[in-house]
């Protein structure tokens, strides 16, 4: 700072200049700066029009420092991310409320420009990211969620109601598939995002289907009634079980024709005894095998006793081998049925007890089925015993009358004629009075016939005890009668 003033001037000149120019840069970076800041700020507040000339930009020049450009450069940063941040959200809003209308067959553009036109692409405009512009988009999003979910609740009840009605009347495959997407929303349960899943024409194609099928319903009641019915018949007969009242069957039957009755609860009904009869079928399955073993046995049973009666079942004629053999088989069979009747009665007596019920065939206890057959046995077992019993005594008689005829051959026996012996047969004299009578006649001629007499009445006590076990044959009566005769002919001769 020496020199003239003028020389001190231009000596300073230079850097006033340069610091003139150093300012009017700071002053425009400030411009720049405050001028993004009110920019952002009015796109934040949702002002679309905003002037960007830096002449609306007021700069205070008493503070230029770097750390008050810094503050503002700060500010800018922040309102710069907030500013990205709310075009994400806009954005974001924007694409669902696509997909949502894409779903509900909605035009998303109409619904886009009734929140704001600039959030429109079409428009050419700045998107609006105001507070108000964002709650209104949430807004619409909720909305749009909120129908959605109505109108799937809305298709989940008709697809039950489609489903429920397809198995009552049993639709073919071919019918259901044209409502096919409606069933399958009740097996989706995450988000729907199917492009037009939700439309109202679905809606009311389904709900058209459900009216149809149930003015149906109502005209195939019965016969689908019917129908679970002999399902239900069919089921007890190939068990044998117990099958439900007539008259409780005419009964619903009438309900559904007046409408007292729900349709679904009937079949529901009817499906539950369904259920339980083929459960307590299959709970039987192994009875009834042996069962039918058993009547199998019984069938075998009484063609081998009607085999055994023939007479001429060993003769040589057409097909005797395959009797023979068949006889066989059978009498293997037969044999084998007293442990299967025992294995058959514990097996019912243990079902009887776990069920608390009792076990019936055709309407019939088997215990008492199997029981009676128990007796039925031993009763034929205890008469083979006693024709057994009677074949040995006949026989056992024939020798003695036979020993009687060779030891005593006189000609008593000679004398008595055709006609006493025919007499005496058809007069059908009991045989302790023959005895009496013969005694009588005998009186008192000698020790020997007094021997005779008493051996005679042993041996009329003998035969009388055997007509107490079986009748015997006329022939057999006859031989009776021809040997009392001729045992008692040495006395009555003259």
């Amino acid at each position: 700072m020496t020199g003239t003033l003028k020389e001190q001037l231009d000596s300073i000149t230079p850097a006033l200049r340069e610091m003139r120019l150093r300012k009017e840069e700071r002053v425009n970076q400030f411009q720049a700066v405050q001028g993004q800041i009110q920019k952002i700020s009015a796109e934040i507040a949702g002002q679309s029009e905003y002037d960007n000339s830096s002449s609306t930009v007021i700069v205070n020049e008493n503070d230029l420092s770097l750390k008050k450009l810094e503050e503002y450069q700060i500010e800018l940063q922040r309102l710069r991310n907030e500013k990205n941040e709310r075009l994400q959200r806009v954005e974001k809003y924007i694409g669902k409320i696509h997909n949502l209308t894409a779903i509900l067959g909605m035009d998303s553009s109409m619904i886009i420009t009734k929140v704001h036109p600039s959030l429109n692409e079409l428009s050419g405009m700045s998107k609006n990211i105001s507070d108000s512009i964002l709650a209104k988009l949430k807004s619409t999003v909720e909305s749009l969620e909120e129908e959605k979910q109505k109108r799937l609740e809305k298709l989940r009840q008709l697809g039950r109601a489609l489903k429920n009605l397809w198995n009552l009347m049993d639709t073919p495959s071919r019918e259901r598939l044209s409502f096919c997407h409606v069933t399958d929303l009740l097996l989706v349960s995450s988000e729907v995002s199917d492009p037009g899943s939700l439309t109202p024409s679905i809606i009311q194609q389904a709900e058209a289907e459900v009216k149809r099928l149930d003015q149906l319903k109502a005209s195939k009641m019965k016969e689908l009634f019917h129908k679970k019915q002999n399902e239900l018949e069919e089921i007890c007969n190939k068990s044998h079980m117990e099958i439900p009242s007539q008259s409780e069957m005419d009964n619903i039957t009438n309900l559904i024709k007046t409408g007292e009755i729900d349709h679904a609860d009937l079949l529901m009904s009817m499906d539950e005894q369904i259920s339980r009869a083929k459960e307590e079928a299959s709970s039987r399955k192994a009875i009834m095998e042996k069962v039918e073993k058993w009547m199998l046995a019984r069938d075998e049973e009484r063609w081998l006793e009607e085999y055994n009666r023939d007479e001429n079942r060993y003769s040589v004629s057409r097909g005797a081998h395959k009797n023979l053999r068949r006889a066989e088989r059978a009498r293997i069979t037969v044999n084998k049925i007293p442990a299967l009747v025992d294995l058959l009665i514990v097996k019912t007596k243990s079902w009887e007890e776990e069920r608390k019920k009792v076990f019936l065939y055709d309407e019939v206890p088997l215990l008492a089925m199997l029981e009676e057959y128990n007796m039925f046995r031993l009763e034929k077992e205890e008469e083979k015993q006693r024709q057994r019993e009677n074949k040995k005594v006949q026989s056992q008689v024939v020798v003695e009358q036979e020993n009687l005829f060779v030891s005593r051959p006189g000609t008593s026996s000679r004398r008595l004629s055709n006609g006493s012996l025919n007499g005496g047969f058809t007069n059908a004299v009991p045989l302790n009075r023959r005895v009496s009578l013969s005694i009588q006649h005998l009186g008192s001629n000698s020790i020997n016939s007094g021997t005779q007499g008493i051996s005679f009445i042993k041996e009329g006590r003998k035969v009388q005890g055997e007509k107490m076990f079986a009748r015997p044959s006329l022939a057999h009566l006859r031989d009776e009668t021809a040997s009392v005769v001729s045992t008692f002919s040495g006395p009555l001769s003259p």
